[in-house]
């Protein structure tokens, strides 16, 4: 897999901080990915040590004298580009892709504006200030509507909305956790996740996996928490929509300028098998119930060299002059 022929020396790698936790609504599930990446790195030899931006000061990174960082935040100030930006100021190469691919790509608006001037297909949207546009959305995308908040991960403060009742709890559950409130038509079909390893032309789609959730409800608690939700990869799709959903997802991570790894969700539709995509994530979760550690098992990488690789591949957006960018030839 190119970026994961794990021939890394993890001494070279030098000091390793591995941020985790944070503010965001998915500190929990954070945490999680964080202790497991942190435990893999070090059964690889690597010096990794925990840090939690929440209860410290980035710039002890630079003080303490870390080479570079291992970034399994999630959510806002961990995947949108915020920690990413402190960390080109500082000269920390990080894992996952830059400042502005990572900003663009917690927006999921934003996201969806590139894809589809792109030429990729993602679901109809509206944005919505109130309970009366959510209202208007629905009369417009058609029942049943997704409603959720436009910078926010994990599903949550998402909502399915099939009558107008619902519209308005919906809207106010959304906004508690972004003023900016997305309405998206809904696709009936199977629900699907492919990750993506690498850069540029060398990047690579891993297997995907298709997800059955409990009465088609993947929500928080079944992501992380539950073990109702089954996950097959092989994904038991037919060869040719495997293919087409991963080339899918090859020209919606270079369309973002993404790099080093993410992992997109797809909605195959049933009707007509179209896929369509709803959001990437730049930051991907790395917890027991984790869906790329899952893919990149199925292609022969193991949790410890998945992380090791990814570590390795670490990089700046903008290096210092005549300094490398801290990308290993891993």
């Amino acid at each position: 897999m190119g970026l994961l022929n794990c021939a890394v020396d993890a001494r070279a790698l030098g000091k390793v901080a591995v941020l985790m936790g944070g503010s965001s609504a998915e500190r929990e599930v954070s945490l999680m990915s964080g202790g497991g990446v942190l435990q893999a790195l070090r059964a690889r030899g690597v010096d990794a040590h925990a840090f939690d931006p929440a209860q410290g000061d980035l710039g002890a990174l630079r003080r303490d004298g870390y080479a570079r960082c291992f970034i399994a935040l999630h959510g806002r100030h961990g995947e949108d580009g915020t920690v990413q930006g402190a960390l080109e100021l500082l000269g920390i190469p990080y894992t996952g892709p830059g400042v502005m691919a990572s900003s663009i790509a917690m927006d999921k608006t934003m996201t969806k504006r590139i894809w589809r001037a792109q030429g990729l297909p993602t679901p109809d949207w509206r944005l919505v200030s109130d309970a009366a546009e959510t209202a208007q959305a629905l009369q417009a995308l058609g029942a049943p509507m997704i409603v959720k908040p436009a910078r926010e991960g994990s599903t949550i403060g998402l909502s399915k909305v099939s009558a107008p009742g619902q519209c308005a709890p919906a809207y106010q559950l959304a906004a508690r956790y972004d003023p900016e409130v997305l309405c998206e038509q809904f696709i009936a079909g199977d629900e699907t996740t492919c990750p993506v390893l690498g850069a540029g032309a060398s990047a690579q789609a891993l297997p995907v996996v298709r997800i059955v959730a409990p009465e088609g409800n993947y929500d928080y608690q079944n992501k992380y928490f539950g073990d109702a939700t089954q996950y097959h990869c092989p994904s038991g799709l037919p060869g040719q929509e495997e293919q087409e959903i991963q080339r899918l997802v090859l020209q919606a991570f270079r369309a973002l300028d993404c790099r080093g790894w993410a992992r997109a969700d797809i909605m195959l539709r049933a009707s007509d098998r179209q896929p369509f995509l709803l959001e990437i994530n730049t930051a991907p979760g790395m917890t027991s119930h984790s869906l790329l550690p899952l893919s990149a098992r199925a292609a022969g990488i193991s949790y410890e060299d998945l992380c090791l690789g990814v570590l390795a591949a670490a990089a700046l957006d903008q290096p210092p002059p005549g300094a490398p960018s801290g990308a290993s030839s891993a």
